[in-house]
């Protein structure tokens, strides 16, 4: 009971602190147990958050992860450069798709050119310098459609004139330059290979002066094991589909092609070229042997009349003793 007693006095007694702490900063009872509740909570927030972070560096390592990049997800104007010495210069630039494209002509440290009159021409059009430094020139072209493609030329006129051309074009196309040479009923392969992605292939057959898709599936198989790679198989091959091939790679700014010829050879033509090797060589043989047969008849004819005429020297020579 006693101890029952003092315990209900403790109780009691802390309120009456907690009431008086409360009155005197001004608050009310629900505000005190509200702060003893945030007091709570900021302390397993704290706790939490000194977990989470523990395996970064450093306080502010999850608001670092969510900063955007900088300056690599800028888009940069690409700059193809001539360097100048003392003769006239060409580069080719192969463009997909629409860009824009500095393009600058460059005097060498070495270079005897001073004081050079520049002039920058598409065609017989003059286009303005886009920036200049002391030696150097730059123009800055915007591709938007094949229009803008073509020969853009740095004039540099002194006590001679050199000149600086850029080629920009659609990627060109690689493939054997040799014709294809097959058999009959064998399968043909044509592969057809691009500087960049294209948007799409096409592969055509020369029927005169008009181009014809090759469309036949049960003829034509056409594979892309890649995107800049494009393969035309021709199954079953006869000597109609000899002649000249066509590939087509589609880009945004134009198309390019290349030519494949196409030679189908019959089984009996191995057989015609050794039959033909087999003839030359016998006549080579026969006449070898006839030319060996001639020198040796030769041979003895001017060895018999050699000893007939010794005879006959030898017959003069016994009449004239007698």
């Amino acid at each position: 009971m006693p101890a029952a007693f003092s315990g209900w006095c403790l109780g009691h007694l802390l309120l009456l602190l907690l009431l008086l702490c409360t009155s005197l900063s001004g608050g009310t009872l629900a505000d005190a147990a509200m702060t003893t509740q945030d007091s709570s909570q900021a302390q397993v927030n704290f706790v939490t958050k000194t977990q989470v972070g523990h395996e970064s560096s450093g306080p502010n390592a999850s608001i670092q992860e969510l900063k955007p990049g900088g300056k690599e997800n800028l888009h940069s104007v690409p700059e193809h450069e001539i360097v100048l010495i003392g003769t006239s210069l060409e580069k080719k630039i192969s463009l997909p798709s629409p860009t824009k494209v500095d393009l600058t002509c460059k005097l060498d440290d070495h270079s005897h050119l001073k004081n050079p009159q520049v002039t920058w021409k598409k065609g017989s059009e003059t286009i303005s310098h886009t920036s200049k430094t002391e030696k150097s020139w730059t123009i800055q072209v915007t591709v938007s459609d094949s229009s803008q493609l073509g020969s853009y030329t740095c004039i540099l006129k002194a006590e001679k004139e050199i000149s600086a051309t850029f080629h920009l074009q659609v990627p060109k196309l690689e493939g054997k330059e040799k014709p294809v040479i097959t058999y009959a009923r064998d399968t043909a392969v044509m592969v057809c290979t691009a500087e960049y992605n294209p948007k799409a292939w096409t592969w055509y057959l020369a029927n005169g002066t008009e181009l014809v898709r090759v469309l036949r599936a049960d003829k034509f198989q056409i594979k892309r094991p890649s995107p800049n790679v494009n393969r035309l198989e021709i199954l079953k091959l006869t000597k109609e589909d000899n002649g000249v091939y066509w590939c087509e790679a589609i880009f945004e700014l134009g198309s390019n092609q290349i030519k494949f010829e196409l030679k189908v050879l019959s089984f009996g033509a191995p057989l015609k070229t050794f039959i033909a090797i087999v003839a030359e060589v016998a006549i080579l043989f026969t006449t070898i042997v006839l030319y060996e047969v001639y020198s040796k008849r030769k041979e003895k004819g001017s060895k018999k009349e050699c000893d007939q005429t010794k005879q006959l020297k030898s017959g003069d020579s016994t009449e004239t003793q007698k």
